[in-house]
């Protein structure tokens, strides 16, 4: 079960706790060998609200939560801190002052990013958003193929540092495992300064201790992630990734069956294996951003 109360009430998002939630009472269930008709009896509804209840799209009452779990043997800690999530559940979003310029697919991964402990993340073409300087940000919502507003772009690089607080959260920081393609540290994102400050900013991020960064060099040979980004969230009560998020051109795709997850991590397991170790990567950034100053 899931206990995220040290990432503090102002950065719960309740469309992703609701989401959690489901997540947890559908592998509750499915643990307990009961299927969605015999869960429906326990709440005396029917078998659709079962399912939207395990979706994340209605809201999760707390007894309801509890009865539930109870029904599927659950022990009592996990009945209670599964119930509390559930209450808080109804408050309001840190990042309300956004959602006009963040979509949808978005939402649900920030919200899904402030609830994990521990993430995973291959990035083949960018920084990753949370590794990201403002300039560097700036540069990259400035890249757009559609029309934007300059006021847009702003509020957009805001609400991207907003989510770096997970890293620097004092109660449990999200602890971030990022493989990043060296291609990504040479491709100028914005000008030559903003590389050189954004280069210089990864070195200081390397160095923290709830962050394990590692390039993978281009003369490493073709490897099997070169289809795109993708991440995986953990939960703080748990050692396994709980949902797998794979990028495309219409954002993420979330896969939540465990085939997808195990797949997606024996791939990073992978791919950090191929790639050099974070002192040795901390020392190829460095040598790019010398490269990159004598140019």
């Amino acid at each position: 079960m899931v206990d995220r109360s040290g990432a503090g009430p102002d950065r719960i998002d309740p469309s992703a706790l609701r989401w959690l939630i489901g997540h947890e009472l559908r592998a509750a269930r499915e643990q307990a060998g009961h299927t969605q008709s015999a869960a429906a009896r326990v709440l005396g509804c029917t078998h659709a609200k079962i399912n939207y209840l395990e979706q994340g799209k209605n809201q999760q009452r707390p007894d309801e939560v509890g009865m539930l779990l109870r029904s599927y043997g659950a022990e009592a800690g996990d009945v209670e801190r599964l119930a509390s999530l559930a209450a808080a559940a109804d408050r309001g979003t840190w990042w309300a002052p956004f959602a006009d310029v963040v979509p949808d697919w978005l939402r649900t991964f920030v919200g899904l990013e402030g609830l994990a402990s521990t993430s995973f993340a291959y990035e083949p073409l960018l920084l990753h958003g949370l590794l990201q300087t403002r300039a560097y940000a700036t540069a990259v919502e400035s890249v757009e193929y559609l029309p934007v507003t300059r006021e847009e772009i702003g509020r957009r690089v805001d609400n991207r540092i907003a989510r770096q607080e997970v890293l620097r959260r004092a109660a449990e920081p999200l602890v971030l495992h990022a493989v990043v393609d060296e291609s990504v540290l040479r491709r100028c994102t914005g000008d030559r300064e903003v590389m050189t400050r954004q280069l210089d900013h990864l070195v200081d991020m390397a160095d923290r201790p709830n962050i394990d960064l590692r390039i993978m060099t281009l003369d490493a040979r073709v490897y099997p992630a070169a289809f795109g980004a993708f991440q995986l969230l953990t939960s703080p009560c748990a050692s396994a990734p709980y949902v797998a998020c794979a990028a495309d051109v219409t954002g993420f795709r979330y896969h939540e069956n465990r085939a997808a997850i195990d797949a997606h991590a024996t791939l990073f397991e992978y791919l950090s294996r191929v790639s050099l170790a974070p002192d040795d990567s901390v020392e190829r950034i460095q040598d790019i951003a010398k490269e990159l100053s004598r140019d």
